[in-house]
């Protein structure tokens, strides 16, 4: 509807305009005509009395005279202004063309009771009652400040659930001039609403009698859309409408097929009320694009409201899950490109889940049980609860809780994003990590309260419960980590992470070289590249087969070697040879230096560097400005930080571009667009951890530029730094913490890497997927502009360099004894290699 009365406008307005250069071009010729007619007149009437000049001087003569001069003038006048109103028209007014801003939203009208009929769009009771509300809903704007662009409102969907009323989905449309598109903002048309059901009220209820229409003030939400979202009917694609689900357990298939052309539609779910819908995708097959062109989102509600999306699915699934909705409905939203592309799952009603268990312990600490999230292995919706009442056999022995990939924390200021939990009335925050972790509860008989608090769905969670001594919680010759595991106290600072948070590993004094010793040397000098013992015993043997850790080399077989920097070293150490492959990286070419000379632009106490001097840099502009930076993985990924990417409008990848191959900016030798960018499922903007993206690019960069573009080496797990190797932090980031201006050359700063218990000292929480690299004084340093850059080093000799560190975060830049912090890339190797493979 939008879209005619735009058309009809633009056609109005081609009319009025061609009528008024008609009607000016007729003013102009009637004006001249009677100019000529005046002075002909006046040459008859002085004819007589004055000499006839000739020619050229008889002209001049009439046109000069001060009568004749002042209506040449006025006339001319005339036609300069109506040729400005005319070009004034035509690219001004006439371009100012009208655009539709559209709007969903929702409310509950309370006090009403629902009837079946409400359900159907062509029934008599549906359109009786959708009239009504749509009468109120327009009655509201018609008197608003934005009445003049108001246009209308549609009632899409009348529903229930089992807080009673009906549920009133409904959309809104405003035709805007372009230069007035900021007057119908989201808030400004929320808070119109909303100012009228108040303005209603006749009691302190939150019900308010909007021209005798109850409607709930809680239940008001209203959000902007695209004008797709408002015109998708699923026309010419295999999408359903609607459908219900009358019976609890009956599955309803779900097939969507876009073979022969682009698919762009709303399939809405239902169920009876007092039921929730669990949507189970088997498979989806698109393209990767971080939702731009293909994708899925999933609503805990019947149109496209932003603050109830469920889920979002912008890559391709291949096995199966399931998600749950907070009432009886769902809305999928499909936009699917060109291609064989297709969506195959179901849906179903269940029950509303509230668990609610008694569990015994046995005195064995082996004898374990399971607990599970609600609707276990489905997604956690937002909205859930679930108590578990414990009771072991002694006031001796506590309860312990051992979660997979998941930690308990006790809550600070911020609010809990992945679960709420009450202890006996202490409250904590739930979190995902990549690791085990025990939780302990020092009573005999606790009750562990859970609700969800993810904004959107969250991963299921399940733990192992089991009783435990509360005074001694690990068997003797063992030591009790941070992260609740309990490890052998001859594992504690033996150089590998045993705790996970390596709290075995921290706070340890420095081990002694025991070179010629009875007893073995320790891991840490063991055949990490360089000769610790004068006889060098610590470097022999390294290539023979050992138990794998995440200290040792392990080779594409399988089996691990002791060396634990074999990755590219130009030594075949694995008898598969799968140490030397894949080793095009890290080994920039030789460029003559006709860079600027170091001079005092620094990234913090750095210099300039020259061209090919980092291959692997890349300056990532955020809507054409610099914002991060990355590092060259492959011909078509980069990686970056997290957190450059943590807010809604910084993930989209359409704002974004890279910029490879450059000293200076504005000088790259490829700027590539992204296609799609993807942040760690870990990652927590408060902490920083798991501070890591990728970022795939949509054409590959040329091999013609391979020698100023070329990837940095990745670490194996087992990679080692030692005092030997040379770390270089490189970046187009402020010079100083104070800096207004960015440094237009790409600087470089020598650094060395602090060790983990230094780093925790000084900056405190700090994880296993961090490391600080720095100087004592704080001269030399990252700061803004240069997140998500490199912190490459280079063993000695020569050899190639390895993507140690991302920037990610510190306190301030430059200080005295805090150093930065860096996401440590040898944690992530896997997970980077699981999704660039």
């Amino acid at each position: 509807m939008g879209t005619e009365r735009e058309a009809n406008e633009k056609a109005s307005g081609e009319g009025d305009a061609s009528q008024l250069e008609a009607a000016s071009i007729a003013d102009v010729s009637v004006e001249v005509a009677t100019v000529d007619h005046t002075l002909h007149k006046i040459c008859r009437k002085y004819r007589k009395t004055r000499r006839k000049p000739k020619g050229l001087k008889r002209l001049q003569a009439h046109l000069l005279s001060i009568p004749h001069l002042a209506v040449i003038i006025t006339a001319v006048v005339f036609v300069v202004v109506v040729i400005m109103w005319s070009l004034l028209w035509v690219f001004l007014f006439r371009r100012e063309s009208n655009s539709g801003v559209y709007f969903a939203g929702m409310f509950r009208v309370a006090n009403v009771e629902f009837i079946p009929e409400y359900r159907q769009a062509e029934s008599r009771e549906f359109v009786s009652m959708a009239s009504k509300i749509q009468h109120v809903v327009s009655n509201v704007f018609k008197v608003s400040s934005v009445a003049r662009l108001y246009k209308q409102a549609i009632i899409s969907d009348l529903s229930n659930n089992d807080k009673g009323g009906v549920l009133v989905h409904f959309w809104m449309a405003f035709v805007v001039p372009q230069l007035r598109s900021q007057s119908v903002c989201e808030e400004c048309v929320e808070a119109i609403f909303r100012d009228s059901v108040h303005s209603s009220m006749m009691n302190r209820s939150s019900v308010g009698y909007l021209l005798g229409l109850p409607v709930d003030m809680d239940s008001i939400l209203i959000n902007a859309v695209e004008r797709w979202d408002y015109s998708s009917s699923g026309a010419g694609s295999q999408c359903a409408g609607k459908l219900y689900a009358s019976l609890p357990g009956l599955s309803v298939p779900l097939n969507v097929f876009s073979p022969w052309g682009g698919v762009s539609c709303h399939v809405k779910l239902t169920s009876a009320p007092g039921s929730v819908i669990r949507l189970t995708v088997t498979s989806f097959v698109i393209e990767p694009s971080d939702c731009v062109s293909d994708g899925l989102s999933v609503y805990d509600a019947l149109l496209p409201m932003r603050g109830r999306i469920l889920h979002r699915m912008c890559e391709p699934v291949s096995s199966s899950f399931s998600l749950v909705s907070t009432s009886n409905v769902m809305l999928l939203s499909f936009r699917l490109t060109d291609g064989n592309k297709s969506f195959r799952g179901h849906f179903e009603a269940i029950a509303e889940e509230v668990s609610m268990s008694q569990i015994e312990t046995h005195i064995e600490p082996d004898i374990i049980g399971q607990i599970y999230s609600p609707f276990h292995p489905s997604l956690l919706p937002p909205q859930c609860f679930c108590t578990w009442k414990f009771e072991t056999p002694s006031s001796a022995l506590g309860v312990a809780l051992q979660f997979e990939n998941y930690v308990l924390k006790p809550k600070e200021v911020n609010g809990c994003e992945h679960g709420w939990w009450k202890v006996n009335e202490i409250i904590f925050c739930g979190s995902y990590v990549g690791h085990h972790t025990v939780f302990r509860i020092a009573d005999h008989s606790p009750e562990v309260e859970f609700r969800c608090s993810s904004r959107i769905s969250a991963q299921p969670f399940q733990a192992s419960y089991s009783s435990y001594n509360i005074s001694q919680p690990c068997p003797e010759n063992h030591f009790l980590c941070s992260t609740g595991l309990c490890v052998e106290k001859s594992r504690r600072c033996d150089g590998l992470d045993d705790c996970q948070d390596e709290s075995d590993e921290v706070f340890c004094s420095r081990p002694t070289k025991n070179c010629g010793g009875n007893s073995p040397l320790h891991p840490m000098f063991v055949c990490n590249g360089e000769t610790d013992c004068t006889n060098g015993i610590d470097e022999i043997n390294c290539t023979q087969e050992t138990p794998c850790s995440a200290i040792r080399y392990q080779c594409n077989s399988g089996s691990c070697i002791l060396k634990k920097n074999a990755k590219c070293d130009g030594i075949l150490d694995c008898q598969d040879h799968s140490d030397e492959a894949d080793c095009a990286c890290g080994r920039p070419s030789s460029v003559k230096k006709t860079g600027s000379p170091p001079g005092r632009e620094r990234i913090v106490g750095g210099d300039n560097s020259v061209e090919g001097e980092w291959p692997w840099q890349v300056s990532l502009h955020f809507s054409g400005n610099l914002y991060c930076g990355a590092s060259v993985l492959s011909s078509d990924w980069l990686v970056s930080a997290a957190h450059c990417f943590s807010k809604e409008r910084l993930s989209d990848p359409r704002y974004w571009s890279a910029h490879l191959g450059m000293l200076t900016q504005g000088s790259a030798k490829h700027v590539a667009e992204i296609q799609r960018i993807v942040v760690h499922e870990y990652y927590n903007e408060y902490t920083f951890d798991y501070d890591i993206a990728l970022l795939q690019l949509k054409k590959p960069w040329p091999p013609s530029l391979s020698p100023l573009v070329q990837p940095v080496c990745l670490p194996p797990s087992s990679h080692a730094v030692t005092d030997s190797h040379r770390c270089v932090v490189t970046g187009w980031g402020y010079r100083h913490e104070d800096d207004k201006v960015l440094p237009s050359v790409l600087q470089k700063a020598d650094v060395s890497i602090v060790s983990q218990t230094d780093c925790k000292k000084s900056l405190g929480p700090v994880s296993s997927r961090m490391l600080c690299a720095g100087v004592p004084s704080g001269e030399r340093d990252a700061c803004r502009g240069d997140s998500g850059g490199p912190l490459a080093c280079q063993a000695p000799g020569g050899g190639r360099w390895f993507l140690i560190g991302i920037v990610s975060w510190g306190s301030g830049c430059g200080r005295p004894n805090l150093p930065g912090v860096y996401t440590r890339v040898n944690k992530f190797t896997s997970w980077i290699y699981s999704h660039i493979s």
